[in-house]
């Protein structure tokens, strides 16, 4: 009985270990791939900036056009946004039986909302344009960095990521209770994209910021950025949503992000940001940048001021001016520098404050026309400018240092390794190792980080000796039972308490057998979602794949060991998968250890081709490249209507011919916009789009 109970004993243990490893290939193979599709997408956005950055417009109108492209949309002053997005002016029918919003708002409109959504109602637009306005208005009245303190309530809980997740905060709020004066909460970003109810989210989020203007904290993170929203499906949800008023939403949407403060402190001790840190964050810094100006921090451009042979970093699509000595000289006497007048008596406190601020306007006004740099709106005094104004005497960061501080708050990830490098795998931001969380928490004398940006299995993650706490919200995030949600609650003692969830509709569906063995069943359906992902991703890289398979095949078999292959086929996804270990998914085991590997190419097309009806090498590349022609087309459609206007598929026309020195007159273009508009309705929808890069791609 002894001897049983033992070998009972190890063959558990070996099931159960079994089981975990399965779970780890899973997961692997799941962030590999989230990871690669947002390098994908920092690639395009740059690919676009760089093509800006030496496209030379002829005209006024083509500057506007292309300086727009990545700013999302007009950049309006303060009058004209509120002109723009007028909610007033909209008039709510007497049929609409959603719930209805007043200002200053009530508990009582948080909980109306609230079960509204939960019976899938939609907030008329008048109110959420009016919810959006009111929201900037407090946010841009908010320092970078937010202080909560555990005086005031018993305990402060730290969410982490949701994205576009209702259940999940529902599930939050009915464990933990709503928001209230004794129950205070940190959102710690990436509220949007990827789910299907962002835009609920925000509501809600919005609506319990302006009730509990002290005990609600959002910070931003890395998908409250206008160009993330073009992929990641939250620009499409709005749009699908509000039809009519979309535009205008997602245009005070994007303002908003703009505003949203970067950390929070808790008790001066515990420092939450969405991303991570990097060897020379600088919390004083942060502090003190102007965050509304960085409307996107995929990129930081670069602008040559030659007169005095210094590099302005500039964020955000600003129009780059390259001028020769000549042309420079030309613009200084063009825009001759104004001579202030003399300074009154220093007496006078209140006129010589008047000379000052006159004086440096006028000097200010003179720099924007010398380098042709379109005033912004005029802003209304904000802590930010408080801020820099009360210390002027203080360090002058570049642009380009400040651009770094964001991205790296918003974007980085915590190594193992010690150090700090360049996140190469998101594309963004930086690896930081336990040494430079050490230094970062002695020098602001913080006892540890918390921080989401990355989904856990567990829902929480500490790293380098408990400094380094990772909360993630959004449970099945990759597929239902791939990972539970968690948030943390801190006490005066700001000691950690975990609370761990799954929002989990479908397994009240699961048959008998599959839940006698729910553990396995999950495991198995979660492994089968992420090698489909996989293979497809493998079936878009075929042509690579048989160049990297044919350089190990010399006598040209057709024939590979499967130690070349799994060596091939890292060197053309670069996913850092174990994919010796991931091979038997893969490939039919050999009697001889070899693999035939155009028929498993082919065998992988076979599977594909029963989803789509269209020749193996289109879909191939379709497949490779949908994300980033969808992501395209809505970078041109620029109104975000879902089509694509004549005219601006003209101005990007040029951009790229520009770049590939492609000469083309304006009729030769207007001729290849109508032959793209095959149903001859004026405009180019994205089926069009992708059946004329399916065309293209089959003529060659």
């Amino acid at each position: 009985a002894f001897k049983a109970a033992v070998l009972i004993q190890q063959w558990y243990r070996r099931y159960v270990a079994r089981l975990e490893m399965r779970r780890r290939c899973t997961w692997r193979i799941f962030q590999s791939i989230e990871y690669a599709c947002e390098q994908d997408q920092i690639k395009l956005h740059n690919f676009f900036s760089y093509l800006m950055d030496h496209f030379t417009p002829s005209s006024s109108k083509e500057r506007d056009f292309i300086s727009r492209m990545f700013i999302s949309g007009e950049s309006f002053k303060e009058a004209e946004l509120e002109k723009y997005c007028d909610y007033e002016s909209m008039q709510v029918p007497d049929t609409y039986t959603g719930p209805r919003l007043s200002f200053p708002l009530l508990p009582d409109h948080a909980t109306a909302l609230l079960e509204a959504f939960k019976q899938k109602q939609q907030l008329h637009a008048r109110y959420v344009l009016n919810l959006l306005h009111e929201t900037r208005k407090h946010l841009k009245q908010l320092p970078n960095i937010s202080h909560v303190s555990t005086c005031y309530s018993e305990e402060v809980t730290v969410c982490g990521d949701l994205h576009g997740q209702l259940d999940d905060l529902f599930l939050i709020f009915y464990k933990n209770g709503l928001p209230s004066p004794s129950k205070s909460y940190v959102f710690n970003g990436d509220f949007v994209d990827r789910g299907k109810q962002s835009l609920e989210i925000l509501i809600i989020l919005f609506t319990f910021l302006l009730i509990y203007p002290k005990e609600v904290h959002l910070n931003r993170g890395n998908h409250e950025d206008h160009m993330v929203n073009l992929r990641y499906g939250f620009t499409k949800e709005v749009m699908q949503k509000y039809k009519v008023h979309g535009k205008k939403i997602l245009k005070m949407i994007q303002n908003v992000f703009c505003w949203l403060p970067l950390a929070t402190l808790i008790d001066q001790k515990v420092l939450v940001i969405h991303g991570g840190i990097s060897d020379t964050t600088d919390l004083d810094m942060l502090e003190k940048i102007q965050r509304n100006k960085f409307i996107s921090v995929l990129r930081g451009k670069k602008r040559k001021e030659s007169n005095r042979n210094v590099e302005i970093q500039e964020i955000n699509g600003e129009s780059k001016v390259e001028a020769d000595p000549a042309g420079n000289e030309a613009a200084l006497s063009l825009c001759p520098q104004p001579r202030p007048t003399e300074a009154p008596s220093m007496a006078n406190k209140l006129e010589f404050s008047r000379w000052v601020r006159q004086t440096v306007q006028e000097q200010i006004e003179w720099c924007r026309r010398l380098v042709d740099i379109s005033e912004s709106e005029e802003e209304e005094l904000t802590y930010s400018s408080v801020v820099s104004l009360t210390d002027l005497d203080g360090p002058c960061w570049t642009r380009q240092e400040e651009w770094k501080q964001a991205s790296n708050v918003l974007w980085s990830d915590p190594m193992p390794q010690e150090g700090c490098r360049v996140n190469t795998v998101r594309g963004g931001g930086c690896y930081f190792g336990p040494d430079v969380t050490g230094k970062i928490l002695e020098k602001y004398n913080l006892q540890f980080l918390i921080r989401s940006h990355e989904c856990k299995q567990e829902g929480y993650e500490f790293c380098h000796n408990r400094k380094v706490l990772t909360i993630f919200s959004a449970s099945n995030y990759y597929e239902i039972g791939s990972n539970r949600g968690a948030y943390v609650k801190l006490g005066p003692d700001l000691v950690p308490h975990f609370v761990q969830y799954q929002a989990n509709k479908t397994a009240h569906n699961l048959t008998m057998t599959q839940r006698q063995g729910f553990p396995v069943a999950l495991i198995s359906r979660v492994e089968e979602s992420a090698f489909r992902a996989l293979r497809e991703k493998l079936f878009a890289h075929t042509s690579a794949l048989i160049s990297a398979f044919k350089a190990y095949d010399k006598d040209n078999t057709g024939r590979i060991t499967l130690s070349n292959w799994a060596t091939a086929v890292e060197s053309v996804l670069h996913l850092g998968l174990p994919w010796r270990m991931l091979r038997p998914q893969l490939v039919r085991s050999t009697a001889d250890g070899m693999l035939e590997y155009k028929s498993w190419l082919d065998d992988l097309a076979m599977e594909q081709r029963s989803q789509e009806h269209i020749q193996s090498s289109l879909l191939e590349v379709i497949y490779r490249n949908r994300s980033n022609l969808e992501t395209i087309f809505r970078i041109i459609d620029r109104d975000h209507s879902g089509l694509i206007s004549f005219e601006e598929f003209h101005q990007t026309w040029k951009l790229f011919s520009s770049h590939m020195n492609i000469e083309l007159t304006d009729d030769g273009i207007n001729d290849l916009v109508r032959s793209i508009d095959f149903n001859k309705d004026g405009n180019i929808d994205f089926n069009e789009f992708l059946e004329a890069f399916r065309l293209v791609k089959q003529s060659q």
